[in-house]
């Protein structure tokens, strides 16, 4: 039988099929904890956790947060900007000082690249990333996966479209890794200046032509357009990206029927997509928000335990 044996959760590039498939199945019987009347379970009483968010977040912050008390765990909630970070404190020694005070688990969100894997390789601690900037974003990604099986009761074999920013995009790397890791078919569609060099070589298809890439798709899932991001006014023109790239209403009735419409949020309305097509009957936005808690709760869950075997001495 598979078990988790890993303290932290930095990204799926490090995970097994299994490991995955642990994932999402310690996540579905989660998930009727948040159909209860007392919505808790007593699986992480007595712990920890720390919200360590270096960038803004509302979704994932909350998400997280939820998923911990619903386990019965403490939450600390740390806003950088008020924070001694402010005075000059490395992310290392913010971690060390939180770890010092005898916290369980780290989420944390940051806009360098391998922020996670620094801080998990310098505490003992349970880290778990909340995304780092342009490399991964693992709960959500598992959070869409989870919610891909659940409406269409399989990953191997789908045909998944991803359309949007790629190249700055943390969650397509993730939704990536996991989708093929599980069988799936994975396109990305872009404009040429946001598709990464070499993204074929992450077995993907990679197109510019966004009809192409929704015509035999069972789902797509639509980046957010990060335009924060876009420090030498490269990104098309957003009215122009709309037009060429927007999911609309007409651009779903020539796809496969059924398709199922994905976001992670926030949805900028008239760009990514049309708010008929948000609010649509394709749409399962708000089922990934819901199923991001049970995703969450099981990572939390996962990562504590195996931190308490490898304290034991019961893992290596």
């Amino acid at each position: 039988m598979m078990f988790w044996s890993k303290k932290d959760l930095l990204g799926l590039e490090y995970l097994t099929q299994e490991e995955i498939l642990l994932i999402l199945d310690t996540a579905e019987s989660f998930k009727e904890v948040s159909s209860r009347e007392i919505k808790k379970v007593p699986a992480l009483r007595g712990k920890t956790a720390v919200n360590l968010f270096y960038e803004p977040s509302t979704r994932t912050r909350i998400s997280f947060e939820v998923a911990a008390k619903r386990l019965s765990a403490d939450v600390i909630n740390i806003a950088t900007d008020t924070s001694s970070v402010r005075k000059g404190e490395t992310l290392i020694d913010t971690g060390k000082n939180i770890q010092a005070l005898k916290a369980d688990i780290v989420i944390v969100r940051h806009s360098c690249s391998g922020a996670a894997n620094m801080l998990a390789r310098a505490l003992d601690i349970s880290v778990v990333n909340a995304g780092d900037g342009w490399h991964e974003h693992p709960t959500q990604a598992l959070l869409d996966i989870f919610t891909l099986r659940e409406k269409l009761g399989k990953i191997a074999g789908l045909k998944v479209t991803i359309v949007g920013d790629i190249a700055h995009s943390r969650v397509a790397r993730s939704n990536i890794w996991g989708l093929t890791k599980l069988g799936a078919s994975v396109t990305v569609c872009a404009p040429e200046l946001l598709l990464p060099a070499e993204i074929e070589k992450m077995k993907v298809k990679a197109t510019s032509d966004i009809d192409k890439a929704l015509k035999d798709a069972d789902a797509v899932n639509v980046l957010r357009m990060q335009f924060e991001r876009d420090e030498n006014a490269a990104f098309p023109e957003q009215l122009d990206y709309y037009k060429k790239f927007g999911i609309t209403e007409e651009r779903l009735d020539r796809a496969q029927k059924g398709i199922i419409v994905m976001h992670p949020g926030p949805i900028n309305r008239g760009i990514e997509m049309s708010s008929g097509v948000a609010d649509g009957d394709n749409s399962v936005i708000l089922e990934q928000v819901t199923n991001g808690i049970a995703v969450r709760m099981a990572v939390l869950f996962l990562v504590a335990q195996a931190r308490e075997k490898i304290k034991n001495g019961d893992i290596d």
